[in-house]
């Protein structure tokens, strides 16, 4: 049981660096090289795949609000999913896109946001990992003591990971502001 928790919080610091990384990489895009094949141009189902990323994402947030971690999280995934595709489809309409120095100003305060939560939360899951391994080692000669440990190591993991899904949501919304146009 302890074994598919630790896979549980490494699969969703996965799920996290992956968002966080997607996000990252938006405003560093190189340009595309000049022998592309044909741009898809972006309309009014892009537009509908936006406005569900971004509903997917808000409704994300209130669920962890809720304190529904799993739900929140499995939403977050499909909204990235969205993004994704919108990134694949509509990328070159975005580049040609520059951002308004308020919405450079957010983009970077979400990046540290980000960067910040997902610290926090590795921080977290390492504290966890420590005392989940002094409780198994004290389980047999204090096992109260050995409880306390992992109901720490259990805290700390379930925090951790709230954090991850809170760097998610930063580097989600990145990806809406620079998407925004589609809703216009």
């Amino acid at each position: 049981m302890r074994l598919s928790r630790c896979l549980q919080v490494m699969l969703g610091m996965l799920l996290v660096h992956g968002l966080l990384f997607a996000g990252l990489g938006l405003a560093q895009t190189p340009a595309p090289p000049p022998q592309q094949p044909p741009k898809i141009a972006c309309g009014p189902d892009h537009a509908i795949l936006y406005k569900r990323a971004v509903g997917l994402l808000d409704k994300g947030e209130k669920k962890l609000a809720a304190k529904y971690t799993a739900e929140a999280k499995a939403m977050l995934k499909e909204s990235n999913s969205l993004f994704t595709i919108l990134l694949k489809e509509c990328g070159p309409q975005q580049k040609d896109r520059t951002l308004t120095p308020q919405e450079e100003q957010q983009e970077t305060m979400n990046k540290k946001l980000a960067a910040d939560e997902m610290a926090q939360a590795e921080r977290l899951e390492k504290s966890a990992a420590e005392k989940l391994k002094k409780s198994e080692q004290l389980q047999a000669s204090q096992p109260e003591v050995s409880l306390k440990f992992a109901r720490e190591a259990k805290a700390e993991s379930e925090q951790g990971q709230v954090r991850s899904i809170k760097a998610g949501i930063y580097s989600l919304r990145n990806q809406q502001m620079i998407f925004r146009f589609l809703a216009k």
